[in-house]
């Protein structure tokens, strides 16, 4: 878990009692607590993100009473009573949109992109993208085999430019494989927010192998992974990473330490004669070979769980809305324009995630307060609700989304069912039951985010 400070010089607020808090909720997840401003991509350290597989963002500009506060923001904190407000600190547009932008692109290639990160592809001009690839065949220990990697401009499924490996492999001299094998990238490849490697490929009836290394040596370890293709049928291959077996010149390394998915270096494909520790291949045919590959990517674990949970809020697609009654709207909406326009920027905010091809889940709670969770809530979708909502309860939402793929790539808004002059309290002797997220997330739906009313409200006659 990583919290964020908007300024490096002002601190969590309540600090103890949210750790405290925090532990207690998060009890099976280990929890470090560093200082970043999301306003400064150079206080994002990399290493606040070693490990980190998904983020909760709570980030958000601080509005307070004009009149001031008390030390621990009781007025703020109670969420019930209105006091005059204003913007503290920095801006909306400095926190809400550009501190999200800032914090997504530093953590994205650690949390994953939900239609994977790709590797090689050929561009519709016939370009390959992606680090160049150059033959490794037996020549190297006297064989005469033979390999490229070469594009075909009609060759996809649908006539589209792909990349072929393709050669004469023999085994004369002793030799028996050929392959093709990156240069060693720039950067090391960061995929361990992966399941795997997942290859679109028209196969030929051979077996073949992947193989990657995660060391600049040329001669190195690496870690390989048999696969059988079909004969004239594109088919898509996964290569799950926890299946490679570290080898070194075809022989299994039993003490060698399992892959480092978040230092990978380069990939090579292979044919070969050989499958490990004197083990042939038995498909193998001498001869030449031909394998069109549509593309490389790394892919994420099915189901997919949201990786990016961000903690919006209710009413930012109203300031616009027309025939809305602001009387009857939270005091934000009512004072967009005074209080910086903070809604608008809130939901570029939203949009800028939705846009990122991250797994994520936008949580809309209505007016927050400091009561104890427990109490019955209303999900909705299209920003059309008002009320109030404990903070207990949207961090406990948050928590489960983390874990369920029907909570992915959804939008919604969050209240309790009291209204603000009733008060919830728990009974320590009987806690409120668990709740079934679950079942909530399945009944909303994706692409909903209110903003289709003003859409429609912009249709001309």
């Amino acid at each position: 878990m990583l919290t964020f400070t908007q300024k490096l010089s002002k601190y969590i607020r309540n600090s103890l009692a949210d750790l405290t808090r925090s532990k207690k909720l998060l009890s099976d997840y280990y929890i470090v607590q560093v200082i970043g401003d999301v306003t400064k991509k150079d206080t994002l350290l990399p290493s606040y993100f070693k490990g980190v597989s998904s983020v909760v963002n709570t980030v958000s500009v601080i509005i307070g009473p004009k009149e001031g506060d008390t030390p621990d923001r009781q007025k703020y904190s109670q969420g019930i009573k209105f006091f005059e407000p204003e913007v503290k600190g920095d801006s909306p547009e400095k926190i809400e949109f550009e501190g999200l932008q800032n914090l997504l692109e530093a953590v994205k290639d650690k949390i994953g992109f939900r239609d994977g990160k790709m590797l090689f592809r050929v561009s519709d001009k016939g370009l390959p993208l992606g680090p160049a690839w150059g033959a490794l065949d037996d020549v190297v220990m006297g064989g005469v085999s033979e390999s490229s990697l070469q594009i075909d401009l009609k060759g996809g499924e649908d006539g589209s430019p792909v990349g072929v490996f393709k050669g004469f492999v023999s085994t004369d001299n002793n030799g028996g494989f050929a392959s093709v094998r990156t240069k060693n990238f720039e950067l090391p490849e960061n995929l361990s927010a992966y399941e795997g490697l997942e290859l679109r490929i028209k196969g030929d009836g051979h077996r073949y192998k992947m193989i990657i290394r995660t060391s600049k040596d040329w001669d190195a370890l690496g870690y390989a992974f048999s696969f059988d293709t079909v004969k004239d049928q594109w088919q898509s291959v996964k290569l799950p990473f926890s299946e490679f077996s570290p080898t070194f010149r075809a022989r299994t390394v039993s003490n060698a330490e399992a892959i480092n998915t978040s230092n990978i270096l380069s990939l090579q494909l292979m044919y070969s004669k050989f499958e490990y520790d004197g083990k042939l291949n038995p498909t193998f045919e001498a001869g030449r070979f031909e394998l069109p590959i549509s593309s490389i990517k790394a892919y994420l674990k099915e189901p997919i769980t949201p990786r990016f949970i961000h903690v919006s809020s209710a009413g930012v697609t109203r300031p616009y809305r027309q025939g809305l009654d602001l009387s009857k709207q939270p005091p934000a909406v009512r004072m967009n324009k005074e209080l910086g326009f903070v809604l608008d920027f809130k939901l570029k905010g939203e949009d800028v995630l939705r846009n990122s091809g991250v797994p994520y889940t936008v949580v809309r709670p209505c007016a927050l307060t400091e009561e104890p969770g427990g109490a019955e809530l209303i999900f909705d979708q299209g920003d059309n609700i008002t009320g109030k909502v404990s903070r207990e309860d949207v961090a406990e939402i948050c928590v489960a989304a983390l874990e369920l793929p029907s909570a992915c790539d959804k939008t919604f808004e969050v209240k309790s069912n009291l209204a603000f002059s009733e008060v919830f309290n728990v009974d320590p002797e009987k806690p409120p039951p668990p709740r079934d997220f679950d079942k909530e997330f399945q009944y909303l739906q994706k692409g909903i985010t209110g903003k289709e009313a003003l859409m429609k409200e912009a249709l001309p006659l």
